[in-house]
């Protein structure tokens, strides 16, 4: 039997939530998925009897209390996501990112929530030279995005306690074929490149970035609603597999989608200067120590993924849809 019976899922329909989302219920859970719908809810298995949707704002603090009565387990993904989104009305991204998170936490301990997983971000650390960074390294965000996903973990913990239980954890950035795919994200831009336009384009190519795929993405958020009290209680965690600079990604992406893809013939790598220096290498050792967890995919998989995904046409228009890239949709529907 699942740990916690009722989970809500703040973002479900989102890039890692739905792939999350089918898997907790596979798993014997009920799940409500509370979300905004930027991005529709088809890739959601609506006709799950144990689904729950609720298209809401976290920002309605109302709605979400009233969504969280008997709910045992929060995860906290809902977010404007990733650091190009505060291209948008800085407002939007402050009042969802920092303003919501304290009253959804103070509205889930009060509905009697025993757990509440957030996500923040590896972004947090910004530039660091120190060739493995763990989770005690300072902040340096760069940015309002991974600046306020910072801000919220002492706030989350400002209202733990033995009856309520957070966990913080830190994800890489995310790779991989999603039910609601992105292609704003650094190992999916450049697999989109490489299929569709036969040639990668690099910005920068030294930085280097943790990646985390999609699938570990998922697992480990079981992992931290499955884990003793004792054991997640205040805890922060890193998660990452392969530290790879940018250009050493395009390089793996050259090599599968040239291998999966011979017809396409070489694919050439073009570089161009960027203003984006955010790098770091983060040390995942202390999850594994604690939990047991390690990642089990590697990029090669996530573009192998994508790959697939593209020739069984799950990815049409790639590159003019605005459904695939978060900045666009928003700034289409006019997000406020």
């Amino acid at each position: 039997m699942p740990k916690f019976e009722n989970i809500l899922i703040t973002g479900g329909a989102g890039y890692c939530g739905s792939v999350l989302t089918p898997q907790l219920l596979d798993m014997g859970y009920k799940v409500t998925v509370f979300d905004i719908m930027y991005y529709g809810y088809d890739q959601l298995p609506v006709d799950n009897p144990n689904l729950t949707i609720v298209k809401g704002d976290i920002r309605d603090t109302a709605k979400l209390s009233e969504a969280m009565q008997g709910i045992d387990a929060v995860v906290n993904l809902a977010c404007i996501s990733n650091d190009a989104s505060f291209e948008l009305d800085e407002g939007l991204s402050t009042t969802v990112n920092l303003d919501a998170f304290e009253p959804m936490v103070v509205a889930a301990k009060t509905a009697g929530v025993k757990r509440f997983v957030y996500a923040s971000s590896s972004s947090v650390y910004g530039v660091s030279d120190s060739p493995d960074v763990t989770e005690d390294h300072p902040l340096v965000p760069l940015t309002l995005y991974n600046k306020y996903k910072g801000m919220c973990e002492p706030l989350l913990k400002k209202h733990t306690d033995e009856n309520f239980v957070g966990v913080i954890f830190r994800p890489a950035t995310v790779c991989g074929y999603s039910p609601r795919q992105r292609l704003d994200l650094s190992v999916n831009i450049l697999t989109n490149h490489a299929i569709t336009n036969h040639k990668i384009r690099v910005f920068g190519g030294s930085q280097l970035r943790p990646n985390l795929h999609v699938q570990d993405y998922a697992d480990l958020v079981k992992t931290l609603l499955e884990a003793p009290d004792e054991k997640v209680a205040d805890e922060t965690f890193n998660c990452g597999f392969q530290n790879l600079s940018i250009m050493d990604i395009a390089k793996v992406v050259k090599s599968v989608v040239e291998a999966e893809l011979p017809e396409i013939g070489d694919i050439s790598i073009d570089t161009e200067p960027t203003d984006d220096i955010r790098s770091y290498h983060i040390n995942s050792d202390k999850i594994k120590r604690v939990l047991g967890f390690a990642p089990k995919h590697t990029i090669e998989d996530a573009v192998r993924d994508l790959v697939k995904a593209f020739k069984a046409e799950k990815l049409p228009n790639s590159f003019e849809d605005d459904n695939y890239y978060n900045v666009r949709t928003m700034k289409k529907i006019g997000a406020k």
